[in-house]
């Protein structure tokens, strides 16, 4: 039997994109359409989708440091386009540390996963 954290080819790379494009949704939504929350549920939402992206990419076979810089540089790059004034956004530099620990996380729950596969 195999490792469900085994690389599988095409399955996870269209896991990845999935994850791609709704982090698209989320992050790139008019304001308009952005559901109103307590306080701190958007830093949630960022972290999670952020953790999301690292998981999913390391099981599609990207390497750890190109993936966590490509999304570090993703979350900075989305706060700025929340500035655009047509998406009615406002960037924040707490999204973007979320987004940032949300990649650390996900790193972290693909190596812990990895490890417990070894270790069966």
């Amino acid at each position: 039997m195999s490792s469900p954290v085994r690389t599988h080819g095409a399955l996870s790379r269209g896991v990845f994109a999935v994850a791609v494009l709704i982090s698209l949704a989320v992050l790139f939504a008019p304001g308009s359409d952005v559901p109103s929350a307590p306080p701190g549920v958007d830093k949630l939402v960022h972290g999670s989708v952020f953790a999301v992206l690292a998981v999913t990419g390391r099981w599609a076979g990207i390497r750890r440091a190109v993936l966590a810089a490509l999304l570090v540089l993703y979350g900075g790059v989305s706060e700025l386009i929340q500035g655009v004034p047509a998406l009615d956004r406002d960037p924040a530099v707490g999204d973007w540390l979320a987004d940032v620990v949300g990649v650390l996380l996900g790193l972290l729950l693909w190596a812990g996963l990895q490890r417990r596969a070894r270790e069966r």
